[in-house]
């Protein structure tokens, strides 16, 4: 179970890796803009730093999560598990509040907290 939780965990950062790179770095294409359902060019460069900043965030919470998995690949469960833990917890609570937000959101809400959800839920298994 193990083996499934750092998959996930790993699979949950990369996600949120590539989120990072939609929000901060590629919003203001119209390919891009549009899968956020926003409605025009002006309306993109209104919302870009919120979205830049939103990056960010995501960016942190990979980050965190990705070196909570190299943690317990190194043998520092405790603190490789309390990152994990933290930082999906946080990416499948953001995956709830998107869907709470509006249910259009339903594939990209369950994309967002899907493997984290994943990856806590085996990690609690795996540790018991």
């Amino acid at each position: 179970m193990l083996l499934v939780a750092l998959i996930a965990a790993t699979l949950a950062a990369v996600l949120h890796v590539q989120f990072f790179v939609l929000e901060s770095l590629r919003f203001t294409r119209p390919a891009v803009w549009r899968r956020f359902g926003i409605a025009s060019q002006h309306d993109a460069d209104v919302i870009r730093p919120m979205a830049f900043n939103q990056g960010w965030y995501n960016l942190f919470l990979a980050l965190g999560v990705l070196v909570g998995v190299v943690a317990i690949v190194s043998g520092r469960t405790v603190v490789g598990a309390s990152l994990i833990g933290f930082g999906g917890a946080c990416m499948a609570g953001a995956g709830a509040v998107l869907l709470a937000t509006d249910r259009r959101f339903a594939a990209a809400a369950s994309l967002q907290a899907g493997p984290p959800l994943v990856a806590l839920v085996t990690l609690a298994i795996a540790a018991v």
